[in-house]
């Protein structure tokens, strides 16, 4: 339990739009609004809490219930979840933070109205789960299917 629970501290790296969290890109999918959805799955070994992908305002922080199946299935799109919006120099960026099977808890940690630094610490899914993030039209992805990532490290957009 002490390793899962575990928050290293990270030095921040340069970039636009930075994982929100450690695990592997399970999916890149254009959105029907021209947005691209970045899918991260967390396994029950990676750090669980995430970080803000952009510097920005806290819009809003909804959460939203329902089930608890597997996180890398796609039924987990009926999932217990927390939808973060951020007012960011993109523009409006959607953040998803999806309770797995054995994930049953999602904890934010700030509320609307914040301000937050990039890679600043914004809230902890237990256990596995999955973490999406939504790039505006024309924000092209520098990350692939299967690529390991680390929140606050590893840079998802290309310039």
């Amino acid at each position: 339990m002490l390793w899962f629970f575990r928050d290293p501290e990270r030095e921040i790296a340069p970039g636009r739009v930075i994982s929100p969290a450690d695990g592997v890109v399970q999916s890149i999918m254009p959105w029907k609004d021209g947005r691209t959805r970045v899918a991260i799955f967390m396994s029950p070994l990676n750090v669980h809490v995430n970080r803000a992908p952009l510097a920005g305002t806290v819009t809003s922080v909804e959460h939203i219930p329902g089930g608890f199946v597997p996180a890398f299935n796609k039924e987990s799109e009926n999932n217990e979840r927390v939808v973060w919006h951020f007012d960011t120099e993109l523009g409006d960026i959607e953040m998803i933070q999806i309770a797995g099977a054995v994930a049953r808890r999602i904890v934010p940690y700030i509320p609307r109205g914040t301000k937050v630094e990039q890679g600043e610490r914004i809230g902890l899914i237990r256990f596995g789960s999955r973490v999406d993030i939504y790039l505006p039209e024309g924000v092209e992805v520098d990350v692939e299917v299967g690529q390991k990532t680390v929140a606050g490290v590893t840079r998802i957009d290309r310039d």
